[in-house]
């Protein structure tokens, strides 16, 4: 598990587990989350991915930008890690019905599936972390809840086998 915890922290959208609940939006978000309204444009974010059998944590940063043509959003992200390393992940998610979304990026194994869920928005994949040539596949559950105007709280959970083994979180801020 060790070779694998840096390799973790390379998916940016946040991970949350089922059963947790979103960040609760401020007061002042008349509108809760969407996708393509959200994070269409630059965005920053910071946040760090926490192994939860070990404890180790591994903060970064990250810059967004997200380009919507009415039924993608391509979003490429640029991760700079505390530890000096960075990653660069694009992802394309396509509305596929109001609400529902399908999605790939260079490390998703099959498709991911997402869904608006009230003011929140979830995102559920598996990711192949290959860390020194060896295959890692883990599962990750997004929650992205918009918690102030410009602001999205990113939260999730990492499992292997159904198993937690990690959580990250993230905020993004319009630039």
């Amino acid at each position: 598990m060790r070779a694998t915890v840096p390799v973790l922290v390379m998916l940016s959208s946040g991970l949350l587990a089922g059963c947790t609940r979103p960040p609760a939006p401020d007061a002042s978000v008349s509108q809760g989350f969407t996708l393509e309204r959200d994070l269409a444009g630059s965005n920053t974010a910071s946040g760090r991915f926490r192994n939860t059998l070990t404890g180790a944590e591994r903060p970064f940063t990250a810059r967004l930008n997200g380009r919507w043509n009415g039924q993608v959003l391509t979003l490429d992200e640029r991760f700079d890690f505390a530890d000096g390393k960075r990653d660069h992940k694009t992802w394309r998610l396509t509305r596929i019905a109001p609400g529902r979304w399908s999605g790939t990026r260079e490390d998703v194994v099959g498709t991911a599936t997402g869904y608006q869920d009230g003011a929140s928005f979830r995102l559920s994949y598996d990711a192949d972390l290959t860390s020194q040539g060896s295959a890692t596949v883990v599962h990750f559950e997004d929650v992205l809840t918009k918690v102030a105007p410009g602001r999205v709280a990113n939260s999730a959970t990492v499992s292997k086998f159904g198993v937690p083994v990690g959580e990250v979180e993230l905020t993004i801020q319009r630039r």
